[in-house]
């Protein structure tokens, strides 16, 4: 494989995210750029640079057309698609703002977004969407265009809103060639809301070199080849996505590969076998609870081998990171190698070479599973604020239980209450029309207070230890954070969701929403109405979801007792309210 630096682009050349992408096509024209499944003709279908810069092109001149200034905003909710990076590309180019939307948000969160940012132009995915959101959007004085990528009912649709338009008769045959700009690096190119896990989503303000520095530090600590292939799956409205899985394969001219959908991931990974995935931590647990219930139907046999497997792989794996010498079990590893690891990560595609989860704190025993199969998991941290990565574990220095080493050129400190500060070139520019909101964030010595609470070893790998807002004060005055609680009582096949309450209380409790493919087998177990909703408060099963829970949480100090629990069958989601678009619970909520 030729060294990964070869065909990286310097800042100094890119300067902003819209010189980057000309940078691209100039350089590879030739090149595989992206690939997806188009539905309609059914079939796999792939674009070069050159093509992508035809078609950027084409959307700039449309845009163009529309009476826009440099500075005015710009909304996009589509699937992760080439038209995501089309718009996105020839929206910079004109100095325009880029506002990114997620597909599944509510109407009344995206009226919000769209009426504070005062959008000027929407680009939705399809006409079914436009209805179910348009009553929220009626009233919007700046929106002044809505663009449909696809819709199956153009004339009753188009004729009662004159602001409609199909974007395939709104763009023109032909766009003008692309041409550099000169520009601010430092000028706003987006403003990303944030989840709003406790109330309204406030606007991050992220510069051309804020997302720009970060992509390009993220290449410092794990390498990108020209040669690899990304699987874009988490959303690209999702800024860890977005710097990570599609400005930076850009810098280093890899390539990215749209998946259908989550629900056909395991397909996809099978088809594209990617060398690279960048996912939250829920995609990791299905994957490894998929994993566990499949080893539980096997043989003993199996079983004993897939386990001395895991084992084995891990001390394999410490004694390559140079943390513990030769043993002679490791004879056995190219063996088990062959018969049990290799076999589980075909399911992954057989090639990946690196996995990087972020967005929210990954079980150690997850990371370590993976680990032990030879798949190099690297958990990373950051915020939306920070473009988004902090810090991410490099593949020669994996710890884990950290989040990794500060990317290069951020700076990190502990401050009071263990909380970590960053200063970094990624930190936003600052909130969107919320001055008291951005100085509660970043105080006078231009440090960003992240909430979180973390330590840092000699190596300078951070440890987040709890959330300063999440923590739990029972009425005895006990501080106990529930993250880390929660993701290992979720570990539990039964367990599809779990949120740990206590405030103020006594004691500790569980809201337990139970995996519906399991619950029918343990009310047929219990001789319970699987259908009835009073099922759930049977005595037997409420005991059995306790011991579930004492035994996931043995290895916690004494204050990490749970005494009740409360079980649900229905699912914390968007559409209900109890998840933000990035799936953190809304605990208040």
């Amino acid at each position: 494989m030729e060294q990964w630096s070869e065909d990286l682009i310097p800042l100094e050349q890119a300067r902003t995210l819209d010189g980057l992408f000309m940078q691209r096509v100039q350089r590879s024209p030739l090149s595989l750029a992206y690939r997806h499944y188009d539905r309609q003709q059914k079939q796999w279908c792939e674009l070069t640079w050159a093509r992508m810069g035809e078609e950027v092109a084409r959307w700039r001149q449309a845009l163009a057309q529309e009476e826009l200034e440099p500075g005015d905003r710009v909304a996009i909710q589509l699937r992760n698609s080439p038209e995501w990076v089309m718009f996105d590309q020839a929206a910079l180019s004109l100095g325009l703002v880029v506002v990114p939307l997620y597909t599944d948000d509510r109407a009344d969160a995206i009226a919000y977004i769209l009426q504070d940012a005062a959008v000027k132009l929407l680009l939705v995915q399809d006409s079914g969407r436009w209805k179910r959101m348009a009553p929220a959007l009626a009233d919007l004085a700046a929106l002044q265009r809505v663009l449909l990528l696809e819709t199956h009912d153009e004339a009753g649709l188009l004729a009662g809103d004159e602001r409609l338009r199909v974007a395939a008769d709104w763009l023109p045959p032909h766009g003008e060639a692309l041409h550099r700009r000169k520009a601010n690096p430092q000028s706003l190119a987006s403003i990303v809301y944030t989840s709003g896990t406790t109330g309204r989503p406030k606007g991050v303000m992220l510069s051309h070199l804020n997302m720009l520095s970060i992509a390009h530090a993220s290449l410092t600590v794990v390498e990108c080849y020209r040669q690899d292939s990304f699987l874009s799956f988490l959303p690209l409205s999702h800024t860890l996505e977005r710097t990570g899985g599609y400005y930076l394969p850009m810098l280093a001219g890899a390539s990215v590969t749209f998946a259908r959908s989550v629900n056909q991931l395991a397909e996809d990974l099978q088809i594209i076998r990617p060398t690279v995935i960048i996912a939250v931590p829920r995609i990791f647990e299905r994957v490894y609870a998929r994993i566990n219930e499949q080893m539980k139907k096997r043989p003993l046999p199996a079983r004993i081998l897939f386990a001395q497997a895991l084992k084995v792989g891990l001390k394999e794996f410490e004694y390559r990171m140079g943390r513990r010498g030769w043993f002679p079990a490791l004879l056995l590893w190219p063996l088990l190698r062959r018969l049990v690891a290799d076999k589980v990560l075909q399911k992954l595609g057989g090639r990946l070479r690196a996995a990087i989860s972020g967005g929210a704190a990954l079980s150690p025993d997850i990371a370590r599973a993976f680990l032990g199969l030879g798949l190099p998991m690297l958990q990373g941290y950051g915020l939306t604020e920070t473009s988004p990565v902090i810090s991410v574990n490099p593949l020669d220095g994996i710890k884990p239980d950290s989040v990794g080493v500060p990317l290069r050129g951020i700076q990190v400190r502990i401050g009071e209450e263990d909380e970590l500060l960053v200063k970094s070139p990624g930190m936003m520019l600052g909130y969107w029309n919320n001055h008291a909101a951005t100085v509660a964030m970043i105080d006078p010595d231009g440090w960003l207070h992240t909430g979180d609470q973390a330590r840092i070893d000699a190596d300078n790998h951070i440890y987040i230890t709890g959330r300063i807002k999440d923590i739990l004060v029972l009425s005895n005055g006990e501080k106990i954070p529930p993250s880390d609680m929660e993701m290992a009582i979720a570990l539990d096949p039964l367990i599809e969701q779990v949120m740990v309450v206590g405030e103020g209380k006594p004691y500790m409790g569980a809201l337990v929403v139970l995996n519906p493919d399991l619950w029918n087998g343990l009310a047929e177990e219990y001789d319970l109405d699987p259908a009835k909703e009073v099922s759930l408060q049977d005595p037997r099963l409420q005991q059995e979801l306790l011991r579930r829970i004492k035994a996931a949480l043995r290895d916690f100090s004494g204050y990490a007792k749970i005494r009740r629990v409360s079980l649900l069958l229905e699912s914390w989601t968007v559409d209900n309210g109890l998840l933000t678009p990035t799936l953190k619970v809304k605990r208040q909520q």
